[in-house]
């Protein structure tokens, strides 16, 4: 098992369309793995292949309570088939836009195609923080971000707050290789 690095926004990568999976085979089931170990460590709910820099449709997820065992799922080519006219409002946050929780309006249920790792397509009814999780991991195979759902001011300030956290990180690195005079 792996842990993997995580593409924070804005990064361009974020952004792209992912294809579909065509191969079930032992390279996934390691992927899906290596991408629950990482989702675990970062003490996420759900991640998405493209947020690994795998421009593959697959997501994980695990909506366990805390007092509750594991229950990963692995979902491969997930799609939304039908959404309720009927929306839920529901804070957001992502592993990708680290520290920022906004609340963002979606469909309160929706109905979802997915594959497991054999390849078998599988059907399912979603409700509350589930259906949002799917909505919201859909999107990343999408190349959409959940600030995209946001205002356009809103966002902007989450983009620039992680520019500049970059932009300093990125400084206190090259403060430290540098050899003293």
């Amino acid at each position: 098992m792996a842990i993997l690095p995580i593409l924070k926004a804005p990064d361009p990568r974020l952004t792209k369309v992912s294809h579909p999976v065509e191969q079930f085979d032992r390279t996934l089931a390691e992927l899906a793995q290596n991408m629950l170990e990482t989702m675990y460590a970062a003490n996420g709910i759900g991640l998405a292949a493209p947020q690994v820099d795998v421009q593959q449709r697959m997501v994980v997820m695990d909506l366990h309570g805390e007092d509750e065992p594991r229950n990963p799922q692995i979902l491969v080519n997930p799609e939304v088939l039908d959404a309720s006219e009927e929306t839920a409002t529901m804070s957001e946050g992502c592993l990708s836009v680290p520290e920022a929780y906004e609340e963002v309006e979606r469909p309160a249920r929706v109905t979802v195609r997915y594959q497991d790792l054999d390849g078998v397509t599988r059907t399912r009814e979603c409700t509350g923080l589930e259906a949002v999780c799917w909505q919201h991991e859909i999107d990343h195979l999408d190349g959409v971000l959940f600030v995209d759902h946001l205002t356009r001011l809103t966002r902007d300030r989450i983009i620039q707050r992680l520019v500049k956290e970059k932009r300093l990180a990125r400084r206190g690195r090259d403060r430290t290789i540098r050899p003293a005079a």
